[in-house]
């Protein structure tokens, strides 16, 4: 196969998918494997650490390789790919080395995942480092193998020389270079950023946990990587893995804590439980952790985002900035000729009244795709974000009400998914919350017509089984239901689906006319929007 970048993704898509090795986690535990004689059931959290260790050695990389990275690691529910942003603008505004940023997950490019200096990870970077990582794991599953084998020659148990023959057949060489002896496909390109970054010369270090905190793969980063953790607003998600409560959820969040840092959350109001989850966990592991009072950043009132350049807009990115903010001056505080921040300990950490100069003007130029995003085309402006959890999509129904236009020649149309969860309820949460959030009282729908699509970027192929329209038909009944006047249609793709858009808005025969798209749900949807928006955009 040619190194090339194309054949790098056809690899990688080879490699077991997220949501293949979550759905192991739709019972918590599984039963005890043969090997096993103490009857006790195997906790799958309890072996993601060590396992993501033994990959990393595969790669030829350690802990202490690690160490010359230092890194904010940020946790939560809602909020960490904001707080990434924002760092990130951060720390390439300050003198704090070439940046790298590792997030997910992607919306139209994988390289989206790895950045350098707030840009994607070019095509032949990509392609390089990703082979390396490939080959370092073929040929540690090579040497594993050479060892077997020399085991088994040595036996003089007749027996034993046939599993060896038997062994060898069956992982042949096709088979130590394919898949087979690789991580999935988190941990993958976990390793394979940590790769780069090192190759790079990366100096600062964004890193988003991609699930939980406490056995996430970017958990092998060892207290010296870390400057700062950062836990961002807690939800209800990933139940399986993470629990149910937020207390729960909190336990394994938390896990980015590390001795000796800092770690910086929002003070949950009324919430007592689940700080003090928040409080005893880090000072179990020696951490101490900073909860960021809500008076405070809104006695701040954050800094507005530069619309020109597609800054993150919400009024609830204040929170989030306010997060970022501290745990930047406290990465900033180990730097040479960084002159933001004093290197007092005892400095005031939720002081936002005076921030260090540069901030102001990053935070403002900070960008996320499909986050509070506004795109205009034509006449049609969409108004697009990947929310899919009750909390995200409320901040989304304060957002879209600040936009929503009360002129006669304004349409509005809703663009809508979520395929894992309770669409209906998550729907019924969006609309309750722009009604709650209008500036005045509007007598009309709030959208003149909805569409519900399933994330599937073309229409099926001829030999394509029906698509199951399930999830569809409930939304568009369930908004029939909230607003009789509002008109539904479903479509099993998002190309159908933004066409449909499209022609609506022509069909109207007013050029005068706009249409403000509100595009939510998924963000499976929203990075196939783009697709098809951006048709020429790289992979």
């Amino acid at each position: 196969m040619a190194r090339t970048y194309e054949s790098a993704l056809s690899l990688l898509s080879t490699l077991q998918s997220n949501k293949a090795v979550t759905s192991l986690f739709s019972v918590p535990l599984l039963p005890p494997s043969p090997a096993q004689n103490d009857g006790k059931p195997q906790d799958l959290n309890a072996l993601a650490i060590p396992e993501m260790l033994a990959w990393l050695s595969r790669a030829g990389l350690s802990q202490r390789d690690l160490t010359k990275l230092q890194c904010i690691h940020v946790a939560g529910t809602k909020g960490k790919g904001s707080v990434c942003a924002f760092l990130t603008s951060i720390l390439v505004h300050s003198n704090a080395g070439k940046v790298g940023t590792y997030t997910s997950p992607h919306l139209v490019s994988v390289r989206e995942r790895i950045m350098i200096d707030g840009q994607p990870l070019a095509p032949d970077l990509f392609a390089r480092y990703f082979f390396e990582v490939w080959d370092a794991f073929t040929e540690a599953a090579r040497a594993e193998l050479g060892r077997k084998t020399g085991d088994w020659h040595s036996s003089q148990d007749p027996a034993a020389k046939t599993a060896r023959a038997e062994e060898n057949d069956r992982l042949r060489e096709a088979e130590l270079q394919g898949p087979a002896t690789k991580p999935f496909y988190f941990r993958f390109l976990t390793i394979l950023a940590f790769h780069a970054f090192l190759c790079e010369g990366v100096r600062s270090a964004v890193i988003e946990c991609g699930i939980g905190g406490e056995y996430d793969s970017t958990n092998v980063l060892p207290a010296e990587a870390v400057t700062a953790g950062v836990v961002t607003q807690l939800g209800i998600d990933h139940v399986g893995m993470l629990g149910g409560t937020l207390p729960e959820i909190a336990w394994h969040k938390i896990g980015v804590a590390k001795t000796g840092r800092r770690c910086f959350t929002r003070r949950l109001a009324g919430d007592e439980a689940t700080m003090e989850v928040l409080r005893q966990r880090a000072a179990e592991r020696g951490a101490e952790l900073v909860d960021v009072p809500d008076e405070a950043v809104e006695a701040w009132g954050g800094v507005r985002a530069d619309a020109e350049v597609g800054g993150l807009e919400g009024d609830f990115q204040k929170y989030n900035q306010a997060l970022a903010v501290s745990a930047a001056r406290e990465h900033l505080r180990g730097f040479a000729g960084s002159e933001q921040v004093k290197d007092d300990k005892s400095t005031a950490v939720v002081d936002f009244s005076s921030i260090p100069e540069g901030f102001a003007e990053a935070l403002r130029q900070a960008r996320l795709r499909g986050r509070c995003e506004t795109r205009q085309e034509g006449n049609i402006t969409w108004l697009i974000d990947g929310a899919h959890t009750a909390e995200s999509l409320r901040e989304v129904a304060r957002w879209f009400a600040s936009k929503r236009s009360t002129a006669a020649n304004t349409r509005h149309v809703l663009l809508f998914n979520q395929q894992e969860r309770d669409a209906a309820k998550l729907l019924e949460g969006l609309y309750s919350g722009i009604q709650q959030n209008a500036p005045s009282p509007d007598t009309k729908a709030i959208f003149d017509k909805a569409v519900f699509t399933r994330n599937e970027l073309q229409p099926r192929a001829g030999d394509e089984a029906q698509r199951d329209m399930s999830v569809q038909n409930a939304g568009a009944q369930v908004l029939s239901q909230l607003s009789p006047d509002s008109q539904t249609v479903v479509c099993d793709n998002v190309a159908n689906a933004v066409s449909e858009v499209r022609n609506s808005e022509k069909a109207q025969g007013n050029k005068t006319e706009k249409t403000i798209v509100l595009v939510t749900g998924s963000l499976h949807l929203v990075g196939a929007l783009l697709r098809v928006l951006e048709p020429d955009a790289p992979l």
